[in-house]
């Protein structure tokens, strides 16, 4: 999305969403930067009436409509990608064991290294970086607050077609759907329609070359842990006002 002024003619816009691209204005081509309007994200959100106040977005990253998968993150990483494994993830030194950053443990450290975060920087953060400031990527409190029985029922289902979660606040009847959109592992898509696996912004402690996420299927909901390198789908979240 973006902003241009039509002077007196024909104004012809062509080139990526974000970027270089070029205008016409008339018979005249002048090259501009074109920067996604990431604003509009600021209202796509559900109240679920959580004591933490924490709204959920009604999409994934990378996706138009709840029904769509969106895009898959490593974590800690900000942008897709088309191979996921351990020589392609970021945040270690080409291999299992060589963590380079969000390490708690030294043994798991490239030559010993820790610097105990446990969560994410924000340059760092996929909600962040892609939807701007007021959003973030869950922390596995929010995940646990989520699926707590307490507050919301949880329903396997089917929405336009898509298989995936509905999550439904018992306070408000307020509910959001999370598609089973899988996992990426090297090239492939795995359990995609039969499983969801969403990444958190929390490490595993005890195992830092794991990451804190969500997992559900038909029947089940729960937090769960894997390999950092996996890609996974991305649920923003923000506190309101």
């Amino acid at each position: 999305l973006f902003a241009a002024t039509a002077v007196n003619a024909q104004t012809i816009v062509k080139g990526d969403m974000n970027g270089e691209n070029e205008i016409t204005i008339a018979d005249e081509t002048i090259a501009v930067d074109v920067v996604q309007d990431r604003s509009l994200k600021q209202t796509i959100y559900v109240d679920l009436g959580l004591p933490s106040r924490t709204l959920w977005a009604t999409c994934n990253i990378g996706a138009e409509k709840p029904e769509d998968y969106g895009d898959y993150f490593a974590w800690g990483e900000t942008r897709a990608k088309t191979t996921y494994n351990w020589s392609t993830y970021k945040w270690c030194s080409g291999n299992y064991g060589r963590i380079i950053k969000y390490c708690t443990d030294s043994s798991y450290g490239y030559n010993g290294f820790t610097d105990d975060k446990t969560e994410f920087d924000l340059e760092d953060d996929a909600a962040y970086v892609n939807w701007g400031a007021a959003w973030r990527m869950p922390s596995d409190e929010q995940f646990a607050e989520l699926i707590n029985r307490q507050y919301t029922t949880t329903t396997w289902t089917t929405q336009n077609g898509v298989n995936g979660c509905l999550i439904t606040s018992k306070s408000n009847g307020n509910s959001i759907f999370l598609p089973a959109a899988g996992y990426r592992d090297t090239f492939s898509l795995n359990y995609a329609g039969s499983s969801g696996y969403y990444g958190s912004r929390t490490l595993f402690e005890s195992s830092p070359d794991n990451a804190r996420y969500l997992r559900f299927g038909s029947g089940y909901i729960r937090r769960s842990i894997d390999a950092r390198y996996y890609g996974q789908c991305v649920r923003p979240v923000r506190l309101s006002e």
